[in-house]
């Protein structure tokens, strides 16, 4: 088993999941139960769902919850840009956000690529 506390790719989405929050904060108020939780919701799924699979004990169930988390990142990448089409995100931070969450997806390819090798 692998200790996910040391992949960078779970560094950079606790990093991403900070964003998000720090972000989201600036919604109105209306959308608590709607976006803001939705996004906030998909965000801390990406490093919980990196711990669950480093957790597992076969690589084929690892690999399985680490496309979970992949699917949490496209996921949250939509509801970015529908936060951006509601006027919620300025377009440097939406701009700085993309680009976490691509290099997130970057990471985690990385590490599916890598499990499907063992």
């Amino acid at each position: 088993m692998m200790d996910y506390k040391e992949l960078d790719v779970w560094k950079k989405s606790r990093s991403l999941t900070s964003s998000i929050y720090n972000l989201s904060r600036t919604f109105p108020k209306d959308e608590v139960f709607g976006l803001t939780s939705q996004m906030r919701r998909a965000a801390v799924s990406v490093s919980s769902n990196i711990a669950e699979g480093c957790g597992r004990q076969h690589a084929k169930d690892s690999i399985q919850i680490f496309y979970i988390a992949r699917g949490s990142l496209y996921e949250l990448e939509t509801q970015l840009y529908v936060a951006s089409d509601q006027g919620y995100v300025k377009q440097p931070v939406f701009d700085q956000t993309i680009n976490e969450i691509t290099n997130c997806k970057q990471m985690l390819n990385g590490l599916i690529k890598y499990f499907k090798g063992l």
